[in-house]
């Protein structure tokens, strides 16, 4: 475990939070103007993260869309800087080799909650994405047993459009056309 050590006064900015070293065992995001540390994600979250990424990469380019999938890129807000856990942005705001994207490109957002994430993923960040006009919010909850809430922004909030329940194929079509069981998302593969 590693602890963060760097000294700031005042409130903080993106160009602060950008500024920061990397470490990939914290995330660092920018909620106002207070600077909000949480742990790297676990086994579970980690795993699940990568198989929703190749399944929506995959769907992404089967529907050509101008879209790039990415995981845990920085992502600019009008009120701050987030680090989402999957992002689906245009293809040309990814063209730079940069750190982090604006909201306005951004499509999609998918956010996997763990325990120490529930009311940042569940209340917090999809208001934030949706003052930013982030069309698509997902929450994929893993307890009792993973499941994908699907959400699309309505008249400045997020309404639920459907739910992926494990063991069933649910049809997205919004951003691109996506088929999902979330089922399999967070289980280890044993292989042998």
């Amino acid at each position: 475990m590693s602890v963060a050590s760097f000294t700031h006064h005042g409130p903080w900015t993106v160009e602060d939070v950008l500024g920061l070293p990397e470490d990939r065992t914290v995330r660092y995001e920018l909620l106002g103007e207070s600077l909000v540390m949480s742990p790297a994600p676990g086994l579970r979250h980690q795993r699940a993260s990568f198989r929703l990424h190749v399944a929506l990469d995959a769907a992404a380019r089967a529907a050509r869309a101008p879209v790039e999938v990415l995981e845990a890129i920085n992502v600019i807000l009008p009120s701050g800087l987030v680090v989402p856990d999957i992002v689906v942005a245009d293809v040309g705001a990814t063209a730079e080799d940069g750190v982090s994207i604006d909201a306005d490109a951004v499509q999609l957002v998918v956010e996997l909650v763990s325990p120490g994430n529930k009311i940042m993923d569940r209340k917090l960040k999809p208001l934030l994405y949706a003052e930013a006009a982030v069309p698509h919010y997902w929450r994929l909850e893993f307890d009792p047993a993973p499941r994908l809430i699907v959400s699309e922004l309505d008249g400045g909030r997020y309404v639920e459009t459907a739910t992926a329940l494990p063991g069933t194929v649910t049809r997205i079509k919004e951003p691109f056309l996506f088929e999902i069981d979330p089922a399999g998302l967070a289980q280890p593969q044993h292989r042998g």
